[in-house]
């Protein structure tokens, strides 16, 4: 597994499919920010607290301009009844292999569950906050949004506005 990235570090590329086997690419973003969390197993009670509490905070997250996507080794079957499940707005991209986990660095723990880490990635590829939180799923939305908060007032101190 690479070393754990970390804030400033530049983020791997990004080219997965999702549930409905939609490829999504980071070079397509078109320079929006990305929240990017990778969480362990859909439908665990963590999991799901996770992914909901996204989904609550989700216009919150699109007003900040960001995507939202989700990550885990879960098949797209999978990913689709968890989505339908709990009306998630936001594609869950199926990394069979955990190829982008790995390229991330997303420890596991004690080497057995996969972790649960949420990355911010600025419009222009680097990773500006990390957030890493196996127990408290909600915590990673708060977290997203403060990082792409200080994104958006960085941008307008130096655009003037």
């Amino acid at each position: 597994m690479a070393a754990a990235l970390a804030a400033g570090d530049r983020a791997p590329q990004i080219a997965l499919p999702d549930a409905e086997g939609v490829e999504r690419r980071s070079d397509q973003l078109g320079g929006a920010p990305l929240v990017l969390f990778f969480y362990p197993k859909d439908d665990t009670p963590g999991c799901t607290a996770e992914a909901c509490a996204f989904r609550d905070s989700f216009a919150d997250l699109q007003a900040l301009g960001a995507q939202v996507w989700g990550v885990s080794g879960d098949d797209a079957a999978s990913h689709q009844r968890f989505a339908a499940r709990h009306g998630l707005p936001f594609p869950l991209l199926v990394d069979r292999g955990n190829a982008l986990r790995k390229a991330f660095g997303v420890p596991s723990v004690l080497g057995l569950l996969p972790g649960r880490v949420t990355y911010v990635i600025d419009g222009g590829g680097v990773i500006r906050h990390v957030f890493n939180n196996l127990l408290d799923g909600a915590a990673h939305r708060r977290e997203a949004i403060a990082a792409l908060e200080r994104i958006r007032a960085e941008r307008a101190a130096v655009s003037g506005g």
